[in-house]
């Protein structure tokens, strides 16, 4: 007999989440999903030459499952990599005031996507990728609305210099997809892959 990995209280045993931000394992936790392990995976997330957000997304979150899996064979990783993108353009992790208040600029009173690349690798080797793109739209922010969120410090280290599930939600005025996705994991997805995929033993 087996069961759905995620339903209440069933989690896949071994699970490596191959990234350490506490917003994903969060969201996992919502599904009822608890990694054995956390493993984030060090590889240079610098953008090819012309490269696309969403076969950016893909390649980072493919390669990060894919270099936690070289120490860790025959094991269930998941790995995951999110993306904010104005058209072609791919916004940075906002690491200081300065690239936080760049990306408000660029976000304010227009839509952008946020594209999560999401990959599994299975126990036996086999590798899923795929990604899950929302649109989110901004009002226009005053210069009081990005002095605000600057002193806040919500900004740093999010990519596209925001965070939806905080005083960032406060600029959304129209979202169309997943949310949990703009947080930093499509719930939906991952949580139809891991059942479509794996099985829990009695």
């Amino acid at each position: 007999m087996t069961t759905k990995l995620v339903e209440p209280g069933a989690s896949p045993v071994g699970l490596i989440l191959a990234s350490a931000s506490p917003r994903r394992l969060d969201l996992l936790d919502q599904i009822g999903v608890t990694p054995s392990a956390i493993i984030p995976a060090d590889i240079d997330e610098t953008p090819f030459d012309r490269e696309m957000p969403k076969a950016h997304a893909e390649r980072l979150a493919h390669e990060k499952a894919a270099k936690v899996a070289e120490s860790k064979s025959g094991s269930l990783i998941l790995a995951a990599d999110t993306v904010v993108a104005v058209g072609k353009r791919i916004l940075p992790k906002a690491e200081d005031e300065r690239t936080a208040r760049e990306c408000l600029a660029l976000l304010s009173g227009r839509r952008h996507k946020v594209i999560s690349g999401i990959s599994l690798i299975l126990p036996c080797g086999k590798q899923h990728t795929k990604s899950v793109s929302t649109v989110v739209a901004f009002k226009r922010l005053s210069h009081e609305d990005t002095e605000r969120y600057i002193t806040s410090g919500e900004w740093d280290g999010k990519a596209g210099g925001y965070a939806i599930q905080g005083l960032g939600a406060t600029f959304v005025r129209f979202i169309s997809g997943s949310y949990s996705n703009v947080v930093g994991l499509p719930l939906f997805e991952v949580g139809s892959w891991l059942n479509a995929h794996m099985e829990t033993h009695p």
